[in-house]
């Protein structure tokens, strides 16, 4: 596998709901785990409606999503994508960690910003997971940002049963430190 890509301070934020979701919507959604060319816009459009990445960030989001397309599995990335109505809400990255047994990074997590809050963020959290867990890992490991922008996100991770395990200060820049998190599967 490649080296592990520079890591994006990963995650859900609050926003509100778009109007034309219900809550069956959840029981409507469909899962795929092979990337498709149109996954790169939609990959960008997610990722930007955020409001939470840096221009450098997306494109290293979208650029994840080529080399998968590029290179298939080879390239170490795996890719789970929420679809509704034919529209992409979501979708994760994830990979394994070279060089070791069976220990797993979740690269990207995002939800559309009209989408959040809905659980599409927990059910493809869960579903990595599940995936990570069938390839034989054992743990995920999760990166993202101290600042207040990402207190949510770290709830989220907390809220899913992850623990933090190291905080890596002024990592991404003076102020803004690189929160790592865990989970043993």
């Amino acid at each position: 596998m490649n080296e592990s890509p520079p890591s994006p301070r990963s995650g859900p934020s609050p926003s509100k709901p778009c109007p034309a979701w219900t809550p069956e919507g959840l029981s409507r959604l469909l899962f795929r785990e092979t990337p498709r060319p149109d996954d790169i816009e939609n990959v960008r459009r997610i990722v930007e409606s955020t409001g939470f990445f840096h221009p450098e960030e997306v494109q290293i989001a979208t650029e994840l999503v080529e080399e998968r397309l590029a290179k298939g599995m080879a390239s170490g990335y795996f890719f789970l994508f929420a679809d509704w109505e034919g529209r992409t809400l979501g979708y994760s990255c994830y990979g394994p960690i070279a060089g070791t047994a069976a220990s797993y990074d979740l690269y990207w997590i995002a939800v559309h910003h009209e989408f959040r809050g809905q659980g599409i963020g927990k059910l493809l959290l869960r579903r990595s997971e599940e995936a990570v867990a069938g390839a034989g890992g054992r743990r995920i490991y999760i990166e993202t940002s101290s600042t207040a922008q990402y207190q949510s996100t770290r709830a989220f991770y907390l809220n899913c049963g992850y623990k933090q395990e190291a905080v890596l200060e002024d990592f991404y820049r003076p102020g803004d430190s690189k929160v790592i998190y865990c989970k043993v599967l």
